[in-house]
């Protein structure tokens, strides 16, 4: 038996993005809290830096939701990101072993990604009043067409088909659980999980900035969401969204 759903949910056959969908609908009144948005195909789905994301029809889990943390100072806003994060990967784990968060909110099995995160914050001054969190998790899809270097689907992984809302649903139960911690003050045990959880966390990889290529290990992640990493030299170099990138060892 299925557990009841956690949060209100809203589901459409296809949509541009749940995410713009989501916008479109908070513009015109404000939404239950978790309120969440599922589609069946995005014909315009994207993630970060506006890049595209590929998902076969009925195959994937597409979502997007809607919060207010009016609590949360914009300068601690990497939380969200961390605490979303951390849910997912948390649900997938249930699956099987190997999966990691990826700096600064994708989600891994091995080297290869099996979800993004984009999420898109409302500010009122100093504090957050509106936040919308669309995410892509490969569920069933078995064959990738595009020309993105690395996706893997939970089916591929584990060989079985897995029920899409099912998986829906103990996310949004994670995200809650997770909310509820950051919002009673529980941000430094968020940190210390999301570190825990690095992808490449525990050895050297190789790496690339605006200077060229490098070996480091992470070392830290600061407040702001500052990827501190320490090259072979002992120097330590730090980093913002974008600024590096993550190169196949």
């Amino acid at each position: 038996m299925k557990e009841k759903l956690s949060v209100p949910i809203v589901y459409l056959a296809e949509t541009d993005s749940t995410s713009s969908y989501l916008k479109a609908q908070c513009k015109e009144t404000r939404l239950e809290e978790f309120t969440t948005v599922v589609a069946d195909f995005q014909y315009s789905g994207h993630g970060q830096a506006h890049n595209s994301w590929e998902s076969e029809k009925e195959k994937n889990l597409l979502f997007s939701f809607v919060f207010y943390p009016e609590f949360c100072p914009a300068r601690q806003q990497f939380y969200l990101s961390q605490l979303i994060s951390l849910a997912i990967k948390d649900t997938l784990s249930c699956f099987c072993s190997g999966f990691s968060v990826k700096w600064p909110n994708d989600i891994y099995w091995q080297d290869k990604k099996i979800c993004g995160t984009l999420i898109e914050n409302e500010l009122c001054g100093e504090i957050i009043q509106q936040s919308i969190a669309g995410i892509g998790i490969n569920i069933n899809q078995k064959i990738f067409k595009s020309d993105a270097p690395n996706p893997i689907s939970l089916i591929q992984i584990i060989n079985e088909e897995n029920d899409k809302e099912e998986i829906l649903n103990q996310t949004m139960s994670k995200v809650l659980e997770y909310y509820r911690l950051f919002k009673e003050g529980g941000a430094s045990i968020i940190m210390n999980r999301y570190i825990h959880s690095l992808y490449r966390r525990d050895s050297f990889h190789r790496y690339k900035d605006a200077d060229g290529v490098f070996s480091a290990r992470i070392t830290d992640i600061l407040p702001l969401g500052t990827l501190v990493l320490e090259d072979k030299t002992g120097k330590t170099r730090t980093y913002n969204f974008k600024e590096v990138s993550f190169l196949p060892d």
